[in-house]
């Protein structure tokens, strides 16, 4: 289970004292496979929030700083590099909208260490999204990051779509799930403060589009949230070679979960009616 403190606070809500019972809905369907014979470690997986039926990701470690967009046939559209990123052990991705402008914005995390403190900073970037699907090299904002307790391995970051707080949530037996500062500096290394326990070795995460719910993924399963860190739903997922990645539908009624290996596959996961009508908004509370 999950105790996500600092999700409560932005969300305004108080954490509930008890769990929701687990619903293993079903275990989706393949919506397609990547046919690009250069992602053979697909490690991270997002949506993009401007570009209908646009989907990304990018290798784990085997790669440079380089990403693809992929059509919902899987065939590859346009192929990215960051300018001035490295690419040591990147791990996950998400995908935002800003609010002010209501451009897509991407984020790449750089934060797998395998030997659990070996590396003195992670990072990640932060990049516009691309306004064409062409190959072209886009510029990138770094942001170095420490944790409070000492080094870890991660393997998930989600951004809240609302405020665009960035969350780190580690891959260990006991994992959790750090906090990064409201105010991201490039000029110095930002602290990421712990704020609750994530599930056993987990390899992703994701928040939902309107930020009513958050995901958390692990090789065998997958958990949904409420924004104050109780557990709403438990979803069944689909057998994968190794199930590395995940992230919500543009409308928020899936998750998609995606798996290293060459052409491997991308499955939807529907959430379960109940776990829809919970994190719906109510008519009284519907964002303006």
């Amino acid at each position: 289970m999950i105790r996500v403190l600092a999700a409560a606070v932005l969300a305004g809500a108080t954490l509930a004292p008890g769990l929701a019972a687990a619903d293993t809905g079903e275990e989706g369907r393949r919506l397609f496979s990547f046919k690009d014979s250069r992602i053979t470690e697909s490690s991270g997986l997002a949506v993009s929030p401007t570009h209908p039926d646009v989907y990304y990701t990018h290798n784990d470690s085997s790669d440079g700083p380089i990403f693809f967009a992929v059509g919902s046939d899987g065939r590859t559209r346009a192929k990215f590099t960051l300018q001035g990123a490295a690419a040591r052990d990147w791990e996950a991705m998400a995908a935002t909208k800003d609010p002010k402008t209501g451009r897509g914005v991407l984020w790449f995390a750089d934060i797998g260490d395998n030997f659990d403190g070996a590396w003195p900073d992670v990072s990640v970037y932060r990049v516009p999204e691309p306004a064409t699907m062409r190959d072209a090299v886009i510029p990138a904002t770094r942001y170095r990051f420490k944790y409070e307790d000492g080094g870890h391995n991660a393997e998930g970051i989600m951004v809240h779509p609302r405020t665009g707080r960035l969350y780190v949530v580690t891959k260990a037996f006991v994992g959790a799930v750090y906090e990064a500062p409201r105010r991201l500096r490039t000029d110095r290394t930002n602290m990421l403060r712990k704020v609750g326990s994530a599930p056993i070795m987990a390899t992703d995460a994701a928040y939902a589009p309107d930020g009513s719910s958050f995901v958390i993924r692990t090789y065998f399963s997958a958990t949904v949230y409420r924004p104050s860190g109780e557990q709403l739903t438990r979803l069944s997922m689909p057998q994968l070679e190794q199930a590395e990645s995940i992230t919500y539908t543009p409308d928020g009624k899936a998750v998609l979960t995606g798996s290293e290996g060459k052409n491997s596959p991308v499955y939807r996961v529907p959430l379960p009616e109940r776990a829809l009508r919970e994190t719906a908004p109510s008519p009284a509370t519907a964002p303006t």
